[in-house]
């Protein structure tokens, strides 16, 4: 089940902007017992037919926030439709705003995977025939994931904007670190549960991702912090078949191992670039060169 609510966006807003005036559209979609939202933009003169470029939020996020939002609008005065999606967290019809730590933590790191997999159903209903995987951060990451498992004829090209990485050292060493604890005994517990038929339960914990004191569920304590290697984008590299850009900030603290990881890669179809001066979040006129170096690689 689909519904659509259509919200006109000022013209005079956008052609102060210098930006093409669009078309923009809550979209819902059903998936299971959640209803998942998006902000469908179409460029102007353009039909939704004429292809998606799919943007995906990093950690906790949502799709209005700054970098998803800049970037859309910017791909739209481009000439390309965008799909912004808001991951769920488990949590029916979620607003776009940065996930509540106050919550009970049920979600878990794959589900993104199938949320993007319900898009990309969604959007070949709507006679969409290529789509443009874009994705920021930890969101990257899922994207590179999504398309090294669920590779389809949808897919044309994918951009990854400063993607996570990820080892079990840096993992255990930040958590500790951060939240004065230990991270192998949380993990430990929570794997327990999980094999016991109790992976629902809500545990006590010193933090969880960004949120202090956080109750979580064993289930999700296991999808963030167990060791698994997909959690490291240039890992996942080798079984994308489509052509991959990978976009870096010079000044990225988040990242900071992900270039010394994407330099040994000699893949032809993956390309990597940097961008001299932009951090994590490719604020300002950063967001300008990403996006002109987005439409090169898309030409």
């Amino acid at each position: 089940m689909i519904t659509l609510r259509a919200v006109w966006v000022s013209v005079v807003l956008y052609l102060s902007l210098g930006l093409a005036p669009l078309f923009a559209q809550e979209v819902t979609v059903k998936q299971d017992h959640l209803t998942l939202r998006a902000d469908l933009n179409l460029a102007s003169d353009k039909k939704i037919q004429d292809g998606v470029v799919l943007l995906l939020h990093g950690t906790l996020a949502h799709n209005r926030v700054e970098i998803i939002k800049t970037v859309a609008e910017l791909l739209n005065d481009k000439g390309f439709n965008t799909l912004s999606i808001n991951l769920s967290y488990s949590l029916d019809q979620r607003p776009s705003q940065m996930l509540d730590c106050a919550i009970e933590h049920q979600h878990q790191h794959e589900d993104a995977m199938q949320e993007i997999g319900t898009w990309m159903r969604w959007l070949k209903e709507q006679g969409v025939e290529q789509v443009y995987l874009m994705g920021h951060s930890r969101g990257g990451n899922q994207i590179a994931w999504y398309a090294s498992e669920q590779d389809n004829d949808l897919i044309k090209k994918i951009v990854l904007i400063a993607p996570a990485t990820w080892s079990a050292e840096k993992s255990a060493s930040d958590y500790e670190e951060r939240y004065k604890t230990p991270l192998v005994e949380l993990v430990n517990n929570a794997q327990a549960k999980v094999a016991a038929g109790q992976g629902a339960e809500v545990l006590d914990t010193a933090g969880f991702v960004y949120c202090e004191k956080a109750k979580v569920s064993a289930k999700s304590i296991v999808s963030y912090y167990r060791a698994d290697e997909r959690k490291n984008t240039p890992s996942l590299l080798s079984k994308i078949t489509k052509p991959t850009l990978v976009i870096m900030g010079s000044e990225d603290t988040t990242m900071q191992d992900l270039p010394a990881q994407m330099e040994p890669i000699k893949q032809a179809n993956v390309q990597a670039v940097m961008i001299e001066g932009a951090d994590h979040f490719f604020l300002d006129l950063y967001a300008d060169e990403l996006v002109e170096k987005t439409v090169e690689f898309f030409e």
